[in-house]
């Protein structure tokens, strides 16, 4: 078909080998047009009866009819240019995929019927993408086959066909961008494919630390101290002797910075002091800002001048903070990832660490408060009927400053815990010899047996 000249060297073969080496057979059928219209053009230009006058074979010289057509070249080119766009059109693929899988689990006395109807799915499929699978050698093998399945088992070309295979929906990237990415609990999922685990913490009383680790100390903590120091939050208490000459502290003052995050908020101060719990951050705003994830971190009133929640969507955290007689208390519900997040020089944190040794005290120093101990104990268990650490450190702190609000204190940490815990199974936390020393042994043994039942429970 090429003649000598186009063996000799011309570029023309050359380029229909380079599209059939792209594996495209589309675009080399249609540069076989292109040849066939310049062999064409060769025999006009040449015709049968001219002939060549001289010594030898002729030489190889470009035809008129090729020099007077250059748009010839031009579309060549053009095509070489595009020939994998041409075959990439071809959705065979895609209809194989769809056969597979509809015929993956087909089982049953209608296993005939639902193949059939697979059949016919991929016949209409191939049908579709026809005119982009010119010269598919996958495609034509594909129609060739399902004619040959179909009559091997009896399929009409007419009838019901397989119900399409039902596909994901696109992400919206925009919408992720720009409103999930300010919901950690849904980013998180969308990026791991799962929940996010969630730690607590708390302090309360005298004051007394539950660590993101379930430790609880009680502390003598004087002036000011971090709770939380990572580079999410940054969450300080401020202790004052609960009474004068008293080495027992309280909360007197809470400051809880929310740090910036351009893509979702400003950053955001809270501060509470006794008898001023404020439904408000310092600069009167009640959420994040005019940022479009602003919502993602609002503040509301759970019970005037009492309690406070403010809930950050986009860290995967919730914080209350509440008031019980002459102290604050503060309570935590943090993403694990949150939590976490913080550098060696970051290292002392009380919900992450504890009070530090040197501040420690024993809840066994209770002998010498305003109410007896025996009272104290009446107290508190009408509000916390096991008697766990929050129902000793109620006791302990009742007994040291003389005021019976402060079983709301304990109470208030145990219904915060109950909540923002993500394993109830760790609600109660049970220390022995923790409590106050003047226990009668009715008492001894009552809490005997709550230890006791609490580990044939857990076992």
């Amino acid at each position: 078909m090429f003649g000598s000249c186009l063996d000799a060297g011309s570029s023309v073969p050359a380029a229909a080998h380079i599209c059939w080496h792209l594996s495209d057979p589309t675009s080399a059928l249609l540069l076989g047009d292109l040849l066939n219209e310049a062999e064409t053009s060769q025999r006009v230009s040449n015709p049968p009866g001219s002939a060549w006058i001289g010594m030898g074979k002729p030489a190889c010289s470009k035809s008129p009819g090729q020099l007077e057509n250059p748009g010839f070249f031009l579309r060549a080119l053009f095509l070489l240019l595009f020939c994998r766009h041409v075959s990439s059109q071809c959705k065979i693929l895609r209809c194989n995929s769809e056969y597979v899988a509809a015929t993956l689990n087909l089982r049953g006395s209608n296993r005939n019927a639902a193949y059939c109807n697979a059949l016919r799915s991929y016949s209409h499929c191939t049908r579709k993408t026809a005119r982009t699978c010119r010269g598919d050698l996958a495609y034509h093998s594909a129609v060739h086959g399902i004619e040959d399945l179909m009559i091997q088992n009896n399929c009409s070309k007419e009838g019901p066909t397989s119900p399409p295979r039902p596909r994901p929906p696109a992400p919206n990237h925009q919408g992720f961008e720009s409103l999930d990415i300010c919901n950690y609990e849904k980013s998180f999922l969308y990026k791991h494919g799962q929940p996010p685990s969630y730690q607590h913490c708390a302090a309360f009383g005298d004051p007394h630390i539950r660590t993101f680790h379930d430790d609880f100390h009680t502390c003598r903590v004087e002036g000011s101290w971090p709770l939380l120091d990572n580079d999410y939050l940054f969450v300080q208490a401020t202790s004052s002797p609960v009474a004068k000459g008293s080495n027992a502290t309280v909360t007197s003052k809470l400051t809880i910075i929310f740090k910036n995050m351009k893509e979702c908020i400003d950053q955001k101060v809270y501060q509470a002091e006794i008898d001023n719990l404020p439904a408000a951050f310092e600069d009167g705003s009640v959420n994040g800002g005019e940022r479009p994830g602003g919502s993602s971190l609002a503040i509301r009133e759970r019970s005037p001048g009492r309690h406070v929640e403010i809930r950050a969507e986009y860290i995967g955290t919730t914080i209350a903070v509440r008031q019980a007689g002459r102290q604050l208390s503060f309570s935590i519900r943090a993403a694990e990832e949150v939590a976490r997040a913080f550098t060696e020089e970051q290292d002392l944190q009380l919900c992450v660490g504890g009070c530090p040794r040197s501040q420690r005290i024993s809840r066994s120093e209770c002998c010498h408060g305003h109410v007896a101990a025996e009272t104290a104990r009446a107290l508190c268990k009408e509000m916390l009927p096991v008697e766990d650490v929050y129902f000793q450190s109620c006791v302990f702190d009742v007994v040291t400053s003389g005021d019976a609000n402060f079983t709301m204190a304990a109470h208030g940490a145990l219904e915060d815990a109950r909540v923002f815990l993500p394993n109830a199974e760790k609600l109660h936390i049970f220390q022995a010899g923790a409590g106050c020393p003047h226990i009668s042994s009715s008492f001894l043994l009552l809490l005997l047996t709550s230890g006791l039942r609490a580990v044939l429970l857990h076992f």
